[in-house]
């Protein structure tokens, strides 16, 4: 019996335990209730009295070598397991987190405002919802003009029953007039802001926008000083290899009025897609003050002259970046930002 005991003795100590499957196999193999230790113990009750003392010494060594090496063991397969759930591998790349960037449009405008300041314009701002006479009368539109018709001009409400008629300006124009009417000349200014008309929306159009306009009061303004302040403009934007050009057109609240256009930067005046083939492509409009304004906002004519220059964000943006379609500004889909 002694010897049988010595040689579970050994195959306790040799028993492989690698893992939980191994250390089950242990456990049932010797320390169950079915195990080969269990078996002893039932064999010791029919020992005789001159064997109990010896083999019963023996029979409880083995019994807690089997079972320190049982719960040694667990213990230690348990460590390890809870190690490697909690063991991070510094070799992975790190997650990708989108911290955001600037708005294609707020980088444009902040360009644009950068670029003017350079010059000496300062910038002005005013409400978006405008009261009729800043957005048309001080400006020289007449009352019969398209552009007051409701197709074109988005309307309020008015429940403050003042007798005026109230809007979402149609343009940044209304700046100017509140500047005139509050300073005096020399007056300097750039006015960005949002501006609403009631457009279908398409790929080249929506029902707001972002606009630049410009406002340079003084004496003896000329069309020369119009055309140099936009050939700088031009020239720090889009590259020195642009040239611009004066086109006559109409405005209400300038005289004479013209359309800014520039060599197409695509293919540098030669006719693609991108210009219809014209080589040049529209930016803006702007001319010089019309008298009638100088007068509404009491500014002498005579003594004063001024010119005023209107750009657009969105189109700028669009021709510069090579993008298709206008509704891409403002669906914040990510793929569409992270590009910029």
């Amino acid at each position: 019996m002694l010897t049988r005991l010595n040689e579970i003795e050994q195959e306790i100590n040799t028993f492989p335990v690698s893992d939980k499957n191994n250390l089950e196999e242990f456990r049932l193999k010797f320390i169950s209730r079915k195990g080969l230790i269990s078996q002893l113990f039932d064999e010791f009750k029919e020992l005789d009295k001159a064997q109990k003392a010896a083999f019963g010494k023996k029979l409880n060594e083995v019994k807690h070598l089997a079972e320190s090496k049982y719960e040694e063991t667990k213990t230690k397969l348990d460590e390890l397991e809870a190690q490697k759930k909690e063991d991070i591998d510094l070799t992975l790349p790190a997650r990708k987190f989108s911290v955001g960037t600037e708005h294609l449009l707020t980088k444009t405008l902040n360009d644009f405002c950068s670029i003017f300041r350079e010059i000496g314009f300062k910038i002005a701002e005013g409400p978006e919802v405008e009261d009729e006479y800043y957005n048309f009368d001080a400006l020289n539109t007449p009352d019969w003009h398209p552009s007051r018709d409701i197709q074109d001009t988005y309307y309020i409400d008015n429940k403050l029953n003042d007798g005026k008629r109230y809007l979402l300006r149609t343009h940044t124009s209304p700046i100017q007039a509140r500047t005139m009417l509050n300073e005096k000349p020399p007056i300097r200014i750039i006015a960005p802001g949002r501006a609403y008309r009631n457009e279908a929306v398409t790929v080249k159009n929506y029902f707001t926008f972002i606009q630049v306009e410009g406002l340079y009061i003084d004496k003896n303004v000329s069309m020369r000083d119009l055309k140099s302040v936009l050939n700088y403009f031009v020239k720090r934007y889009y590259g020195n290899d642009i040239v611009t050009r004066l086109r006559p057109s109409f405005f209400p609240f300038t005289e004479p009025s013209a359309e800014l256009d520039i060599t197409c930067f695509l293919c540098k005046g030669k006719g693609c897609k991108a210009c219809k083939g014209t080589g040049w492509i529209e930016l803006g409009g702007c001319g010089m003050v019309d008298p009638n304004v100088f007068r509404g906002v009491g500014y002498d004519p005579k003594e004063y002259s001024g010119y005023a220059f209107g750009l657009g964000i969105e189109r700028i943006a669009m021709m510069k970046y090579g993008i298709s379609d206008i509704r891409l500004f403002y669906q914040n889909d990510v793929r569409f930002l992270d590009q910029f």
